[in-house]
């Protein structure tokens, strides 16, 4: 008899709770509407042809808000989606906004987005079950099990 261990490692770990999840909904929701709307009307119907990397990124961002969609029915499977969006918008502080401060070279577009960055870090630190996250994601992380296989092989 086979198990299936992820499906078992699943079930022995406590579900966030109830509210939580509905939290995680609301979030996912958001983020297809704020996203699909942008987004889609780009990939369906383009006033002019896209360059290569603009393609790209509506094409991304188009598929995340399904990915966001998705999330509203299946929200713990969905997660790491949130913690996508929370990655990108801290790398995008780190690497963006704050070289762009240190060297005078602010403009509109970039306090626009670092408050929608800070909006959406904040939302995903309250949002995203942390202890979920950590008992699921990260306990085994660092803890490295080789397994070797032990093979009788014969020589003819």
């Amino acid at each position: 008899m086979v198990k299936n261990l992820k499906t078992t490692a699943i079930i022995s770990i406590k579900q966030p709770p109830i509210w939580r999840l509905h939290l995680m909904r609301g979030l996912f929701f958001l983020n297809f509407i704020s996203l699909a709307f942008d987004t889609w009307p780009m990939i369906f119907s383009p006033q002019e042809q896209l360059d290569t990397l603009t393609g790209v990124t509506y094409s991304f961002w188009a598929s995340f808000a399904l990915l966001n969609l998705f999330g509203i029915r299946f929200p713990i499977r969905l997660l790491p989606i949130l913690l996508i969006q929370l990655f990108y918008k801290s790398a995008w502080i780190i690497g963006t906004y704050m070289p762009a401060y240190a060297n005078g070279q602010l403009n509109e577009d970039l306090h626009h987005f670092l408050k929608v960055c800070i909006g959406g870090i904040a939302l995903n630190l309250i949002v995203i079950p942390w202890d979920f996250v950590f008992k699921y994601y990260l306990k085994d992380f660092f803890s490295i099990k080789l397994k070797f296989k032990s093979r009788n092989t014969q020589m003819s």
